[in-house]
This record gives structure tokens, C-alpha cells and sequence, in this order.
């Protein structure tokens, strides 16, 4: 069938309320909205790319922010349904030493999505699939339609990703193993951070080690972080390796989500793997300047400069 979407993810969307000092003293935030999947499909759409987003949003006074500003933005909205109840927020706080981030996102609208809310037709309409662990973590429900979206995208040659995004205040190890493994076989692009996912799920921060252990699943396209050091790709049997670059960090939030936006666009619209890193670890570099996980990406224009600086 033509292909109407690049891409579809499927996740929460946060209202993201940030602050230039600390969480102790701050008396004034800037309001905004986030959450791990949405920082990627948005990444994606600055890029130049269609994207539609999957969710449930509260009816709380938040609800009305959150699918206007989704809808502003440009996003797909079409599969985006509201539930009685509450939407998750975050906080940003920073400070000389460090930024921090507050969550509460324990059984909001979000975590009640299920199987039942899913069109597959819609996600057939999509040329890639994307989620992540963290969206796995939300409910059993959302456990359940990811694991099922990726069957079914795989039957229907629709190419997927998928982060792990695993973080030890969300849940255990052996959770997020058992979520990687529940979607394992149908993933055809695999993004990873040597110093968190791999560490969980594989055991180890070793490359070479991590590297084999995903071959070895019969994953394409593997992307690893490693801290402060680079990115390493690995595709069709090459492996290549995109050396860190020091950047001022202003904040963090949402970087990798960005990052793996940023990489599907690229490799959607032609470059070759180790071409969208680049265009990808650019766009991070960018993000990282300003406070927020959304509202810091750039767009297009901005990285494509920036990535001709760096790599020519």
C-alpha cells in the first residue's frame, strides 16, 4: 500500500515545566511538553519528515495544551484519543554543577493505552515503526501493544526501531531484558547506550561484546553510544565509528531521543547509515545548547549547517 507517514511512534506525552535554577529556589517555569518517543518524532519532523504519534492524553487542564501544541507542531494527531484522568509532568531544574529532572508519570492517560486502541491499518499507512522500553514500562497494557505493533510490522515489511531507554527509576533489569527480548526478533534497527541499556540488558559496556551479542539476533542496523567517546555503527557487515565532539551542554534532556530522530530521518531521506549519524550526532550537539528536550531541537536548516562545519 503507499505509504502516507515516514514514521509512527507510540508513547506519552509530558508537560515539560523548566527553570534556568534550581528546583529548591525556582519560583518561575517555562512551560513546554516532552516525553521520550514525542522528543524523537518531533526530531524527525524538524528534519523533514512526516510523522504521526500514538497516545492517550488526560482530560485534565493540560489535555487541551498538550494536542494543541502536538497539533502546531505538525504532527499526525489522527490516533491520539483522550481519557479521563491525568497527564504525566516533568521538571527541570539547573544549577552550576548539574541540571535535575523530577518525574511524576505513574498512571496517567498514557499508561491506559492498549491493543485495543491500536489501527493497524494506520500503522500499515507508515513506511518505519518506532517506541522504546520506556513506553513498555508505562502499563502491562502498552507492554502488550508494543510487542504486537512489532509483529505486525514486521509481517508487513515495515521497517522498526527501538531504544531501550532503560533507566533503573523506572523499573529492573530483568524487566527491561524481558521487553527487549519480548520485541527482539522484529527489530531491524537497535539503538543503544553502552553505559545504561547494555549494561542491563546484555551485561556488559564492552563494544565489541555488545556488538556480537546483537549480531548475533540478526539485527541490521545497530546503533552504540558510547559516553564521551562516539558512536559506533554497524550495517551490512561494516562497522564505522563517528568520534565524539566536545560540546558545551546546557542540558541534556531528551539528547539520544533526539538523536534517534534525527538518525530515521536521514536514513529515510537517502544517507547511508554512517552519513546519518553524522547528521544526527550534529542536530544532538545543537539540542544540547539550550534547556528542554523538545523545544531545544533545530531544524533542518541549522543541523544540515552545522554538519557540513563539522564533516564537510
Amino acid at each position: 500500500m503507499e505509504k502516507k507517514l515516514d514514521i509512527i511512534t507510540i508513547g506519552e506525552s509530558l508537560v515539560e515545566l523548566s527553570s534556568n535554577s534550581s528546583l529548591v529556589i525556582s519560583e518561575n517555569f517555562t512551560k513546554f511538553f516532552g516525553g521520550d518517543t514525542l522528543c524523537t518524532a518531533v526530531s524527525a519532523l524538524r528534519s523533514g519528515n512526516t510523522v504521526g504519534y500514538i497516545t492517550k492524553i488526560g482530560n485534565d487542564p493540560f489535555g487541551e495544551y498538550l494536542l494543541d501544541a502536538l497539533q502546531l507542531e505538525g504532527l499526525d494527531t489522527s490516533q491520539i484519543k483522550l481519557e479521563n484522568g491525568q497527564n504525566g509532568v516533568y521538571f527541570i531544574g539547573r544549577t552550576k554543577e548539574k541540571n535535575t529532572l523530577q518525574y511524576y508519570r505513574k498512571k496517567t492517560a498514557a499508561s491506559k493505552l492498549s491493543l485495543e486502541d491500536i489501527n493497524f491499518d494506520y500503522i500499515n499507512s507508515a513506511k518505519l515503526f518506532y517506541a522504546t522500553g520506556f513506553v513498555q514500562s508505562l502499563s502491562l497494557n502498552c507492554f502488550e501493544a508494543i510487542k504486537e505493533i512489532y509483529s505486525f510490522a514486521k509481517e508487513n515489511k515495515i521497517i522498526t526501531a527501538y531504544d531501550p531507554n532503560y533507566s533503573p527509576y523506572v523499573w529492573d533489569v530483568n524487566e527491561a531484558r524481558e521487553a527487549f527480548e519480548a520485541v527482539a526478533d522484529n527489530i531491524d534497527i537497535l539503538f543503544l547506550r553502552t553505559d545504561t541499556d547494555a549494561c542491563a540488558i546484555f551485561e556488559t559496556d564492552s563494544i565489541d561484546e555488545i556488538i556480537k551479542k546483537v549480531s548475533d539476533l540478526a539485527i541490521s542496523t545497530i546503533v552504540v553510544k558510547e559516553y564521551k567517546k562516539g558512536i559506533h555503527i554497524v550495517h551490512a557487515g561494516n562497522r564505522e565509528f563517528i568520534e565524539y565532539i566536545p560540546t558545551e551542554i546546557i542540558d541534556a534532556t531528551g539528547c539520544d531521543a533526539a538523536f534517534n530522530g534525527a538518525f530515521l530521518s536521514a536514513m529515510l531521506n537517502g544517507l547511508t547509515p554512517y552519513a546519518a549519524g553524522k547528521y544526527a550526532n550534529a542536530l544532538s550537539m545543537l539540542q544540547i545548547q539550550k534547556v528542554g528536550a523538545v523545544k531545544s531541537i533545530p531544524n533542518k536548516k541549522a543541523v544540515q549547517k552545522l554538519y557540513e562545519e563539522i564533516y564537510g
